[in-house]
């Protein structure tokens, strides 16, 4: 007999109904599938599928999605007959298919699609992913802060940075004072 395959073969029996909630505690989950709580933290830590979350008074807390794949791996366990790592490469393969691709929303009483459109497109894409790819500093994106500019008059900053890419520069009262000796406002 191969290695994944089920040793029994019984009709599961009729689904559990889940209640319809946020998420269930562990005692919840063990009535619901029928095992004892101390099952499910074993299975916890055989399939990295069950995961649960735990609140903050560390309290396994499981959500909807939690509770069908537990009600899965006893169906598997106990009424197919896998072992545990048949029940497991199972539930793998299982969430591999999960739902379909979802199609690109083109619209479509278009008819066909200009192929030098698509194209034009794609070499759009693969530009924009190639300047994404880039380092920041070589894309241009940061700059360095500018170097204080005097005005006309001979006092005052423009840009307010006071630093020149990386190296401090020495600052007059001048630069931060009117003649008055007042805070400048700009």
């Amino acid at each position: 007999m191969a290695q994944h395959e089920p040793i029994r073969k019984r009709t599961p029996a009729g689904g559990a109904e889940i209640p319809d909630k946020l998420y269930f505690r562990i005692g919840e989950v063990a009535r619901l599938c029928e095992v004892p709580a101390y099952v499910l933290r074993f299975w916890e830590s055989e399939f990295p599928q069950l995961k649960p979350n735990k609140g903050g008074t560390g309290q396994r807390l499981y959500r909807r999605r939690d509770v069908e794949t537990a009600l899965r791996i006893k169906c598997l366990l106990y009424d197919e007959g896998f072992t545990i790592p048949g029940a497991r490469h199972a539930i793998k393969s299982e969430m591999k298919k999960g739902a379909p691709q979802l199609a690109l929303g083109l619209p479509e009483d278009a008819g066909g699609v200009d192929p030098q459109q698509l194209r034009k497109l794609q070499k759009e894409l693969k530009d924009l992913l190639a300047l994404l790819s880039k380092p920041a500093a070589a894309r241009g994106s940061v700059h360095a802060f500018k170097a204080p500019v005097r005005r006309p008059n001979g006092a005052g900053l423009r840009g307010g940075a006071g630093v020149t890419s990386g190296a401090a520069t020495r600052m007059d009262a001048a630069d931060l004072f009117d003649a008055s000796m007042k805070p400048r406002e700009d």
